[in-house]
């Protein structure tokens, strides 16, 4: 099975194609990559044209804005590449029969009753959720062979990226104060993990929501913490403030994140505790620096 992985130059787009290896191509929009082709999913022709070239039978979409607060200060760019773009991405799959597999998040609910199940209705409070739910809403729309996946805290060893767990890396060991917020609530998940849960679900039949994230629901400032000794570093460099105190353009979800039960049960893969996870990232954390 020919895999387009839309967004490979990403985080999870980079993850995504390691674990699909040789049958995987990926693209890049701003962040050029050896072996990756280019492609604006804005441009609807663009999108086209690759997915006619490529002929994949699957097509797995990371790609998006996701910077929560940009989004909220400049929206039109975020309906642009979250819902133009996704639903040009999901139309190509549609006129080519390919089944298609499309990223979402824990930010289209209000944080008030998390962790929350696939069937949850959702009420985002932030521009960000609400393109990521029309964006979904479009998927729907646009073709039946169709899988959502819903994320919340992706984490790994990524050098130069810019994940928590890379922030609490690059600060701890400067000893730099980092402001971590201790009334947000989520599901963090490996991104590697992840990416072999979505392997996984996407070869599958299922259609519909999935929400492939670990099983721990903890606080921001207690993931932080616990990273931080796992990690080698003191945690007095973390500043905990509510919510309020960081002054963000955009709302988040308090008691956010999202249940994996009813996920896991259709899996082989495990996902991984947060102190499994943690403890990957010290091994390539050490390995990196040997």
């Amino acid at each position: 099975m020919k895999a387009l992985i839309v967004g490979a130059s990403g985080f999870v787009g980079g993850e995504l194609m390691k674990v699909f290896g040789d049958d995987a191509v990926g693209t890049y929009c701003r962040t050029p990559a050896p072996g990756l082709i280019h492609l604006d999913i804005t441009d609807e022709a663009q999108v086209r044209d690759v997915v006619d070239r490529i002929k994949p039978s699957l097509i797995i979409h990371p790609a998006a804005q996701p910077n929560v607060d940009r989004c909220e200060t400049e929206a039109d760019e975020s309906y642009r590449v979250n819902v133009v773009g996704t639903r040009n991405v999901a139309a190509a799959a549609a006129r080519t029969g390919a089944r298609f597999v499309y990223f979402s998040t824990d930010y289209l609910f209000d944080g008030t009753a998390g962790p929350y199940a696939p069937d949850a209705a959702p009420c985002p409070i932030q521009v960000y959720g609400e393109h990521k739910l029309a964006a979904e809403h479009a998927v729907r729309e646009t073709l039946e062979d169709h899988l959502i996946v819903r994320v919340c805290g992706v984490y790994g060893y990524h050098p130069g990226g810019k994940n928590f767990i890379m922030g609490i890396i690059a600060k701890g060991g400067r000893g730099e104060p980092m402001n971590v917020p201790v009334d947000q609530w989520g599901t963090p998940v490996l991104a590697e993990n992840l990416a072999a849960a979505v392997k996984e679900l996407a070869l599958s039949d299922y259609r519909g929501v999935a929400h492939p994230v670990g099983p721990d629901y903890m606080l921001r400032i207690d993931f932080a913490r616990v990273a931080a000794e796992m990690l080698g570093f003191a945690p007095d460099f973390l500043r905990p403030l509510t919510t309020p105190e960081l002054r963000q353009p955009a709302k988040r979800p308090l008691r956010g994140g999202v249940d994996n039960r009813s996920t896991q049960a259709m899996l082989h893969t495990r996902l991984l505790g947060v102190s499994e996870g943690l403890e990957r990232v010290r091994w390539q954390m050490a390995a990196h620096s040997r």
